[in-house]
């Protein structure tokens, strides 16, 4: 039992070492080919010139990736009410899932790129267009995950709580939804993912600051090595947060199916 134990510990720490390997691997051939190619820090910078810019612009580079982490979380939060709200409003009412069924088609439709201007013009170049666009990402994978758990819970649990003389309030709060769970916390997993795009696309519309912005500002000034700082310090804020979801989610619903990220 001890050693199985243990070889559980040494897992996520052999799969560490292999990324990190792999990882600085990738990156001494990045830089190599860099300079034996003699290739224009404006046109690829190598990742030691990167490295300079994310240490001499440390502060710029936090203060922006603040803001972007903070678009990211408001969004997740609002869209992923929204979806909810959407989903349980489905589950508990033909009608509503008649008239929110076109909603949900649109979301997933209509390129949220497309809009993003209209979104600047209605609620300006501040946080609110960013939440917003954030939102609109986010509502989609989590209303149609959760209303697809909802509509898939197991029809026998459903004929016994009836027997014993459930409504359908009982039915959706003690049935539906802990069987509706599982589904729920993918739909957040994939929205967790998504979070990131709707933030940064706000900002390269408009916006006065965030890693977007910044990725813009220095673009137009040919600074391409700051370009890929902001996109380094969005990775890393993009993966924290999904891991920090994925953990929650695995804590609170340790009977929910494994992600692909463990």
């Amino acid at each position: 039992m001890k050693a199985t134990r243990s070889e559980a510990h040494e897992r996520p720490l052999a799969a560490l070492v292999r990324a990190l390997a792999v990882c600085l691997a990738l990156l001494g051939l990045w830089e190599a080919l860099v300079r034996l190619l003699v290739i224009p820090a404006y046109i690829l910078p190598g990742p030691l010139r990167i490295a300079m810019a994310m240490w001499n612009n440390a502060g710029v580079l936090a203060h922006n990736a603040g803001i972007t982490l903070g678009e990211m979380l408001l969004g997740l939060l609002s869209g992923s009410t929204l979806g909810i709200a959407c989903a349980l409003l489905m589950a508990g009412s033909s009608t509503a899932r008649r008239a929110l069924r076109p909603v949900l088609l649109v979301a997933q439709a209509l390129p949220v790129f497309a809009i993003a201007p209209l979104l600047v013009i209605w609620f300006g170049f501040g946080l609110a267009s960013k939440i917003v666009m954030a939102s609109l990402i986010i509502f989609f994978p989590v209303a149609s995950a959760f209303h697809d758990g909802l509509a898939r819970t197991d029809q026998g649990l459903i004929d016994i709580a009836r027997l014993h003389g459930a409504g359908p309030f009982a039915l959706l709060r003690h049935i539906r939804m802990p069987a509706a769970l599982p589904a729920l916390a993918s739909g957040l997993r994939v929205a967790t993912a998504a979070a990131p795009i709707g933030a940064i696309v706000g900002e390269w519309v408009g916006a006065s600051a965030g890693l977007g912005y910044l990725m813009l500002y220095s673009n137009a000034r040919m600074q391409t090595d700051m370009v890929f700082a902001a996109l380094a310090i969005l990775l890393v804020v993009a993966l924290g947060l999904f891991a920090l979801v994925d953990r929650a989610l695995t804590r609170a619903l340790p009977w929910a199916p494994e992600t692909l990220a463990r």
